[in-house]
């Protein structure tokens, strides 16, 4: 199948080298020289721009980092006209779900479809074909969309229409940095109590307390590392989640608490830097 593809990044690029290993013919839309050589020894073929990635493409996937990213080439630029009718333009990038229905309004015209495939996992997922998937698109595109996303990913979550896969990523990501919170606060509560923050990272994946949570700030050592890991990643997904909760008239409650309590909770401007549909 031919695949349309933007975004080979730290993401993008290991689902681009399981998209070509699978047997599919990938084009990726590649602005650096650097990008095009790895896209090359990968199986791929660079093109320059994302009308040309999508032109004759079954599928485009889209790995992006920002709604920003998505809108300016989503909607400021050629990929919808450029693509088939009838095919599909998978949206990996978490964000604002408006953006999502904002992107199948316009796609709706060229006869496009749209879904959310928002994902949870990293590079390493992906290059175990174990990444998850949180799907947003009615039953159709879904099933059509399982063998391409089975390259990499493993399980596809279909969670409800579009827009569905943006909201449960949200969701995911304030309860994992919430977690991250709480670590935080115990790590604070154990030196109060004369207790290393090596000592208690050493003890707790071991413990009733572990989770992924906790094993990851333990492979990191510390939640300060875990933080400049993790942190430019989730402060924009929290900022997302907060934004579109307020707008709505709700709360995040005893999970905002928990979020500002990490390292990474709080980052006031990355709110206003959202850009909304």
């Amino acid at each position: 199948m031919r695949i349309g593809f933007v975004g080979a990044g730290r993401m993008g690029l290991p689902m681009v080298r399981r998209l070509a290993a699978a047997g599919h013919e990938v084009r990726v839309m590649v602005r650096r020289s650097e990008v095009r050589d790895v896209v090359t020894e990968a199986g791929a073929r660079a093109v320059h721009t994302s009308a040309e990635a999508a032109a004759g493409a079954s599928v485009v996937l889209m790995c992006l980092f920002s709604d920003d990213q998505v809108r300016e080439v989503c909607l400021d630029g050629e990929l919808s006209a450029a693509m088939a009718p009838g095919s599909i333009l998978a949206l990996h990038t978490t964000g604002d779900p408006r953006t999502a229905h904002a992107v199948a309004a316009q796609a709706v015209s060229h006869a496009v479809r749209v879904a959310d495939a928002p994902v949870s996992g990293g590079p390493h997922d992906i290059a175990a074909g174990a990444l998850t998937v949180f799907l947003g698109a009615d039953d159709e595109t879904a099933a059509d969309l399982r063998p391409v996303l089975s390259a990499y990913a493993d399980p596809i979550l279909h969670v409800g229409a579009l827009g569905a896969g943006q909201r449960v990523k949200l969701v995911n990501n304030a309860l994992f940095a919430a977690q991250a919170g709480l670590v935080a606060a115990a790590v604070r509560l154990a030196s109060q109590l004369g207790v290393t923050e090596a000592a208690l990272l050493s003890a707790l994946p071991h413990a009733s307390s572990s989770g992924r949570v906790v094993t990851s700030i333990a492979a990191k050592k510390s939640v300060t590392e875990f933080g400049d890991a993790v942190g430019e990643f989730l402060r924009k997904d929290v900022a997302v989640v907060r934004a579109l909760t307020a707008e709505l008239g709700g709360s995040l409650g005893v999970l905002d608490a928990a979020i500002s309590a990490a390292p990474f909770g709080r980052d006031d401007n990355a709110a206003a830097r959202i850009s909304t549909p």
